[in-house]
């Protein structure tokens, strides 16, 4: 099983407002796949920084992200530094429990939700990114 990236559709609906497209989506879990975490909040879960366009990642987007190394990452929460510090306990247990349940489907069970517009596939770049260029 290869690694993949998707994102639900609050989540797609952030990322379209914030401007993040889905090369830096891609990148961002990739980096986290290669062990670059911001934050692994435990049972599956991870909050990543997202850089904005042409600006840096310390006053940018946070992203929730189910998380599973060398399987699988879905963007499932997204907000600004500046509208959020943080989540709370009683989103992060939920946050848990649904990691529990959607790493664990399977990949045609993820290919029906996808079809269902649940989740939509979060594809790589066509063109390598500058940290990828840079890291063989």
């Amino acid at each position: 099983m290869s690694f993949a990236v998707y994102k639900n559709k609050p989540f797609a609906r952030f990322a379209r407002k914030a401007g993040i497209d889905d090369a830096v989506l891609f990148e961002t879990a990739r980096l986290a796949d290669e062990g670059v975490i911001d934050a692994d909040l435990g049972g599956g879960v991870i909050k990543q920084r997202i850089a904005r366009p042409g600006q840096g990642k310390s006053g940018g987007s946070r992203a929730i992200i189910l998380f599973r190394k060398g399987n699988r990452a879905v963007y499932i929460y997204g907000f600004e530094k500046k509208d959020l510090a943080n989540i709370e306990r009683r989103e992060l247990e939920a946050f848990r429990e649904l990691a529990t349940v959607v790493l664990g489907y399977t990949e045609t069970e993820m290919a029906k939700f996808i079809e269902a517009g649940v989740f939509f596939s979060v594809l790589p770049p066509k063109e390598p990114t500058y940290a990828q260029k840079n890291s063989q």
